[in-house]
């Protein structure tokens, strides 16, 4: 398993204007070069060569495309558990798009030496802003000034998060575009103070194992994992390593791509993400893609179109260059009967609206309940099965309507609205608020909405998305305010909502102690349904076309025939 994205199906590369001459890029030193043709644009030139820096031998490729003169650049990482060969097709059309870019294997992959930092700044961050200094001297790229290369990054999940800690730790990254990353890894491990074991455990087995992690990142993991329980020290030695740390000085343009299908980087952590840079004057976009780490469609495609085109504008400065509007979300519904793929369709807005917009409350009922947190906290509730991304995700079959998650018996509290009058579309995090009571002094709670059909035979849970929460001096009771997961999906006019509170997770560390919880109703539930977002029209199907044209023709035969 690794954290790499999932392999999407070949996207069709679209055709782009090109010059119409090639010249080689030559790296001085050695190294070896290639160039890739395609039918109808110039050959990406590529150059390998490896870096030494600070003692760590780092792995690169190089590419140009076209004619002479000097272009923008863009470094491209990859993901976690993956090497530079992974992005080598995006380069390339970056290079033929008239970009030098330069991709590298970070610290401890591929052919790179090293130990993983998981992005410390003294390591893999520091490592950029070398090769930034490295593509300020060659002869193909653009300077804005010596030394300053103009040069933005992109990447996904890891090499999503060094982008965005890149443009805060080195003032020469002019852009930025990180997709499915997270904003805070020590919120993303540890959501609420709530150990998120298995995805933590699948971050080191992809990594190769402890032995090939920084001393200090293999202790804190060990510590966490034998304990179940994130200490405040665990919990600074990553956020130190995040780009929330930076927060106040990213001050670039920046493409947030977030996946809805995500349990490792959730859509809040692009929210955060967003109102930070956002704050400090840099304009934001944000985009919600249908994939992500637990599998569906990552919109290969379209996104590199609009990552180029975002560089265009902010990197080749290019206005007609469209960067796409302020916010996008990927709705999901329906089969295509031609191959099965779920039927994708774009909603946008002019401006982001958060994950509460739109606020509509919903009643719940269901009184108090009593439920119990088993011994060993097993047998586990089933929401997301981490590292099954690659297989196409349980989260994908939710989108379309095939429920898959498990609750035991006596182990929940369940609280259902009644039937709706009207459909909805839930973009956002719901919100409500609950009273608990434990015979421990700490609760552990897993929140998720379900979307009930009026057979309630197959409850969906949208996403395979849950919300851990640890609920501190609950043996006295304790008002709590539950944020659940971000998602955007559809109920339709006769389902139900139902909340569950779950005292177990297979995702994530629950106490081992046996307890007793006690759980009743604050309030209704709050869903966010972002009214300013519109859907785009749908396409037509292509019998609009050819229908009317193949009875022209047909009729044209049957009068030369008659004639």
């Amino acid at each position: 398993m690794d954290l790499r994205l999932p392999r999407p199906r070949a996207p069709r590369r679209p055709r782009r204007p090109v010059a119409a001459a090639a010249a080689a890029a030559v790296l001085a030193g050695a190294g070896t070069w290639t160039a890739v043709a395609s039918d109808d644009a110039p050959p990406a030139h590529r150059a390998d060569r490896v870096l030494p820096v600070d003692g760590v031998r780092l792995d690169t490729s190089y590419f140009t495309a076209g004619g002479p003169g000097r272009r923008p650049a863009v470094l491209l990482g990859h993901g976690f558990g993956g090497s530079k060969d992974d992005v080598r097709a995006q380069a390339e059309d970056l290079a033929r798009d008239g970009y030098a870019v330069l991709t590298w294997s970070a610290r401890g992959f591929g052919r790179s030496t090293g130990k993983i930092g998981l992005n410390d700044p003294s390591g893999e961050v520091a490592d950029v802003s070398k090769l930034i200094d490295w593509l300020a001297e060659q002869p193909q790229v653009r300077l804005d000034a010596a030394g300053d290369p103009r040069v933005g990054v992109t990447g996904a999940s890891y090499g999503g998060a060094v982008s965005l800690l890149a443009a805060g730790y080195d003032h020469r990254v002019d852009a930025v575009a990180p997709a499915i990353t997270y904003w805070n890894l020590a919120d993303a491990l540890f959501p609420d103070g709530v150990f998120k074991k298995l995805w933590a455990g699948v971050f080191f087995s992809t990594g190769g194992g402890c032995a090939r992690f920084e001393p200090a990142l293999c202790a804190m993991y060990q510590r966490v994992a034998q304990s179940g329980t994130p200490d405040a020290a665990a919990r600074r030695l990553l956020a130190e390593r995040s780009p929330s740390a930076v927060a106040g000085r990213i001050e670039v343009p920046t493409l947030l791509v977030q996946g809805q299908t995500d349990s490792l980087f959730t859509l809040a952590q692009a929210d955060a993400a967003q109102r930070a840079i956002s704050a400090n004057g840099a304009p934001v976009d944000v985009d919600w893609i249908a994939g992500g780490h637990d599998g569906g469609d990552l919109e290969t495609g379209r996104v590199r179109a609009r990552v180029t085109s975002w560089f265009d504008r902010y990197l080749k400065g290019d206005a007609s260059a469209s960067t796409g509007p302020a916010f996008r979300v990927t709705h999901t519904g329906g089969v295509d009967s031609t191959d099965g793929a779920a039927l994708l369709r774009g909603a946008s807005a002019d401006h982001y609206p958060g994950l509460h917009s739109g606020p509509r409350p919903v009643p719940l009922s269901g009184g108090t309940q009593r439920f119990a947190n088993p011994a060993g906290a097993t047998p586990p509730a089933v929401s997301a099965l981490p590292g099954l991304g690659g297989t196409g995700g349980l989260a994908q079959l939710s989108s379309l309507g095939i429920g898959v998650s498990l609750d035991f018996p006596g182990q929940y509290a369940a609280f259902e609205s009644a039937p709706l009058a009207d459909g909805l579309r839930i973009t956002g995090s719901p919100t409500v608020t609950v009273h608990v009571t434990s015979t421990s002094e700490d609760a552990v709670l897993f929140a998720k909405v379900y979307d009930v059909g009026e057979d309630r035979a197959r409850p969906v849970l949208p996403a395979q998305l849950v919300t851990p929460v640890r609920v501190t001096g609950a043996r006295a009771g304790k008002d709590v305010t539950l944020t659940l997961p971000a998602i955007d999906h559809a109920v339709e006019k006769g389902h139900r909502l139902r909340l569950v509170l779950a005292s177990t997770d297979l995702a994530y560390a629950s106490p081992a102690a046996p307890a007793t919880y006690t759980v009743s109703l604050k309030g209704d539930l709050t869903v966010p349904t972002a009214t300013g977002v519109t859907t785009a029209a749908a396409p037509l199907p292509s019998w609009v076309w050819w229908l009317p044209l193949t009875g022209a023709l047909l009729a044209l035969g049957l009068l030369l025939t008659v004639r």
